[in-house]
């Protein structure tokens, strides 16, 4: 028995050293591989290559990865976002997603490319009126700038009462249209705010 041992051994240790270094000996030839590593399948290591062996997830160097919502459409599937350092180099499909369960569409597939094209807009844009080319604005200007119109339409377009004197309290000079990617918490704060402000037509994109 013990001599069967070192015998089984022996082959398996030649058929190991056969995997890793493939010559032209009838140990490297798959079938004998098959019977020595235990793979009777052919589906494992009597197959794989020394390449196959060395190949690393592209993904595997990541620093962390985040969860996310793709952007596009109102179906909402997770999607991971895997960042090294502090960049996002890919964006997949979240397979604990119980909405899409890893799947993205060719447009959330390609998500990565909306954070990294270098065609991608990152600074407040803004022509003024009669201008002919656009400047940058610096964030807070730009926020100052829509609140203070957003006050200004609200009071110039203010309907108290109509023709009869009944109440209306609503203001046609401001509406609000969503996004598809917005949650029901933010819908549910940006219907609060536009109701407050009397504005009536509130709005959004998605349609399921």
């Amino acid at each position: 028995m013990a001599e069967v041992r070192r015998v089984v051994g022996d082959l398996t240790n030649r058929a190991a050293h056969a995997v890793r270094h493939p010559v032209s000996t009838f140990l490297g030839w798959p079938v004998p591989r098959q019977a020595t590593t235990g793979d009777l399948l052919g589906r494992g290591p009597a197959v794989t290559s020394p390449t196959t062996r060395g190949t690393t997830h592209r993904l595997a160097d990541a620093d962390r990865v985040a969860r996310s919502v793709c952007p596009y459409c109102a179906v909402g599937c997770g999607q991971r976002v895997f960042v090294r350092d502090e960049k996002v180099i890919q964006i997949e499909g979240d397979l604990d997603s119980p909405i899409s369960r890893g799947r993205l569409c060719p447009k959330g597939a390609a998500s990565e490319s909306l954070v990294n094209s270098p065609t991608r807009l990152t600074k407040v844009l803004h022509r003024r009126p009669h201008g002919t080319d656009w400047e940058h604005l610096d964030p807070d200007e730009a926020i100052d700038m829509i609140a203070d119109r957003v006050v200004r339409d609200r009071r110039a377009h203010w309907q108290d009462v109509d023709d009869q004197q009944r109440p209306l309290r609503r203001t046609m000079g401001i509406a609000s249209l969503g996004g598809a990617t917005l949650d029901n918490e933010e819908n549910y704060l940006i219907k609060k705010l536009f109701t407050a402000l009397g504005a009536i037509q509130i709005e959004n994109q998605a349609r399921i």
